[in-house]
């Protein structure tokens, strides 16, 4: 008998990640390794590992899941691998909900464009703070509602140019959802140090230039957001 599953492509800390949020809705959860050799983590048993090729014709994936009611995971550290994944999966699983990961914005709307329903930016410098992000419980829910409650909702990462806008203010002292619609999760710092919005440090730091939100909301607040504190110019 067929079943639904989490398929994730990419054996690396943002596939393991993801592994381990979305175990709690699938009972079937499969990681999948372009190589026989990887990544080492812990706690192996709550979901399959195995080796695959980009160039699959994904007959056995058809097979064995239930592929419409299946939700699929590319996050290949390599922009032209990922890409092509998508491409792939895309065309071999056209009602499948297919979510990406980006390294960039710029890679964001190709994924798009290759047929991801959605994809999440983030930036390669950044990786263990997202892998941290991804293992707080407030993040584990936003991701949630990201990905099985409400397709709208978007998480971009939006640095802040224009910083005369916010004055003197504290990240905390704001109240984003009522002014701008988006929900700031963290703070990253230039010397990529990050702080929860509401931590003790963050309610002492002032914003600064150069300092990047990591943001949820809807499409076109997000780009409202990102015009007024300048990053997109």
């Amino acid at each position: 008998m067929k079943k639904a599953a989490a398929l994730i492509f990419g054996y690396n800390e943002y596939g393991i990640e993801i592994a381990k949020n979305v175990k709690y809705k699938y009972e079937n959860v499969t990681v999948f390794s372009l190589s026989d050799t990887g990544f080492s983590i812990e706690n192996k048993d709550d979901y399959d590992i195995e080796k695959f090729d980009v160039s699959d014709d994904w007959e056995h994936l058809k097979s064995e899941y239930e592929m419409q009611d299946s939700i699929i995971f590319c996050a290949l550290r390599d922009e032209a691998e990922n890409i092509f994944l998508t491409i792939s999966l895309r065309s071999a699983f056209q009602e499948s909900m297919i979510i990406a990961l980006a390294n960039n914005n710029e890679d964001a709307n190709k994924l798009r464009m290759a047929g991801a329903s959605k994809v999440i930016p983030i930036v390669e410098t950044t990786a263990g703070i997202i892998t941290d992000m991804l293992k707080k419980p407030i993040i584990t829910e936003v991701l949630h509602g990201i990905l099985y409650e409400n397709s709208n909702l978007e998480i971009e990462q939006i640095t802040v140019h224009n910083v005369d806008y916010f004055g003197k203010k504290f990240p905390a002292d704001i109240e984003w959802h009522k002014e701008y619609n988006v929900i700031i999760l963290l703070v990253i710092h230039e010397d990529m140090s990050s702080e929860f919005i509401y931590s003790s440090k963050t309610k002492h730091h002032h914003i600064k230039k150069g300092d990047v939100f990591v943001a949820v909301g809807y499409e076109n607040d997000l780009k409202k957001f990102k015009k007024l504190v300048g990053d997109e110019r």
